[in-house]
């Protein structure tokens, strides 16, 4: 016989989308640094000889898909923690 499971509690509940949230939010942090702010900095001081081969319209493009990833991983959270008002 199964017995019936009990839905987790409310505190339990907004735990995990606070979780959630946060995970999000670090994802966006990550696309910041990793697809903008290293290959800046990398292309600003001439780190690698990579960055002679980078057309700077290709730069750009790359930095702009880094860019909208993180907004979008951002708004995603906030998306998620506009469930715990509710």
């Amino acid at each position: 016989m199964v017995e019936a499971v009990d839905p987790p509690p409310r505190s339990v509940r907004l735990e995990q989308t606070k979780l959630l949230a946060n995970a999000l939010d670090r994802a966006s942090t990550a696309c910041f640094t990793v697809g903008v702010a290293t290959p800046l900095a990398g292309y600003l001081y001439r780190i690698a000889s990579v960055y002679d081969r980078v057309e700077t319209a290709e730069l750009v493009l790359l930095l702009t898909a880094w860019l909208t990833a993180c907004g979008i991983f951002h708004l995603l959270a906030r998306r998620v923690l506009r469930g715990v008002a509710e």
